[in-house]
């Protein structure tokens, strides 16, 4: 899932047009103290109410680590910058870099019905997956509709407490598809889980491999992020981590990522999540072509500037007009027990990634902020990305 109370919570604006450049890589990288006011606003948002936070950032070839508060509220233990937690939408930034470099490769178009690749699976009550393109799910002007919106569907976690409920991809799509589309396709903007579960559909169907093994080989293997992965079904978080909380403290780490699957289940840290910045926004991972897709932005009225499973807009770096801010690419998450955002500089000279543990899908449901408020979310771009 991703924070939808507030459409980005932990980052605001919408920018100018901004190009990524190359970044350099984590090996050339110097470790330092913290920048200014970083430490500061880490610990704020414990001070305001999250158990534990963990972040990385970079300035140049200078990259530092920093954890607040408590990993395990149980137990007692500290956070830690190494500790692995669950990135929700995040993931969906993955997801399209696969279906970037198929494109690439010649394997597919994004320009191709979903109908094509996927008979059948798109269709009835207003649904017409003849109509509606690879590229329309990517940018989620597909307007297909999203049932993880529905309180009554996380009814087996929330109220029945059944952790390790399994919901298929193919399930929540056939629940998506009994209500008609928000809109015609490329008429507008929604954001909707149901597009990148069907993005993940589309993977298996070029390759005939499971969508997360070609995350694996395409991206993980290759960048060395070990401590990412990809589970399907298994509600647990294994080796070090953070415990994910809901705003009464009650401890929701262990959670079926089913539901999420391509649009959501995957865990990693936030050294591994920066990683893969470096080398997405640097161009590392798609042809020009493709990195010039992944990078094009769909905007409506009132909706936020996203691309290909990618956020851009601008970073706030000081009370007067005088200071301009800093434009960015996001790619966020929110989802039971964790919230996190992963920025980079359209210059790709700076980067945080943020990560804290609380995140009530409860609230969430009922349109409530589903985490504490804490300004030190935002003093912690501020401190990471400004000059």
């Amino acid at each position: 899932m991703r924070v939808r109370t507030g459409a980005t919570a932990l980052w605001v604006g919408i920018c100018a047009a901004a190009v990524a450049g190359a970044l350099p890589s984590a090996a050339a990288a110097e470790r330092v103290p913290a920048p200014a006011g970083l430490r500061a606003a880490v610990e704020r948002t414990v001070a305001d109410g999250f158990p534990g936070a963990v972040a990385y950032a970079r300035q140049g070839g200078r990259e530092t680590r920093l954890a607040a508060g408590l990993a395990d509220r149980a137990s007692g233990e500290r956070a830690r910058p190494d500790q692995r937690f669950r990135i929700a939408s995040n993931t969906k930034s993955f997801v399209s870099t696969v279906l970037l470099q198929l494109e690439g490769e010649g394997r597919l178009s994004l320009d191709d019905s979903v109908e094509r690749w996927l008979p059948g699976v798109v269709r009835g009550n207003g649904n017409d997956g003849s109509a509606v393109t690879v590229r329309e799910l990517l940018n989620h002007t597909s307007g297909v509709y999203d049932p993880t919106e529905e309180p009554e569907f996380f009814a087996p976690y929330l109220e029945r407490h059944a952790w390790g409920y399994v919901y298929t991809p193919r399930e929540v799509v056939a629940r998506a598809v009994r209500h008609a589309p928000y809109f015609a396709p490329g008429t507008g903007w929604r954001y909707s889980n149901t597009n990148y579960l069907l993005a993940g559909l589309v993977i298996e169907a070029v390759t005939r491999h499971s969508a997360p093994s070609e995350i694996q080989h395409r991206i993980l293997d290759p960048l060395g992020l070990r401590n990412t992965s990809f589970p399907v079904t298994d509600p647990d978080i294994h080796g070090p981590h953070l415990h994910g909380y809901d705003l009464t403290g009650r401890d929701v780490t262990r959670f079926s990522p089913s539901y999420d699957w391509t649009a959501g289940a995957m865990i990693s840290t936030v050294d591994d999540l920066a990683r893969f910045h470096r080398a997405l926004f640097g161009g590392g991972l798609l042809p020009p072509a493709q990195q010039r897709e992944l990078l094009t932005t769909v905007q409506f009225p009132g909706t936020v500037a996203y691309g290909l499973g990618v956020q851009r807009g601008e970073v706030a770096c000081g009370p007067g007009p005088g200071t301009p801010p800093v434009p960015v690419w996001a790619t966020d998450g929110g989802g039971p027990g964790f919230t996190s955002v992963a920025l980079s500089t359209a210059d790709g000279e700076r980067q945080l990634v943020l990560a804290v543990n609380v995140y009530d899908l409860g609230a969430d449901l009922k349109g409530e902020p589903p985490f504490p408020r804490s300004e030190g979310l935002v003093q912690a771009q501020s401190a990471a990305l400004c000059g």
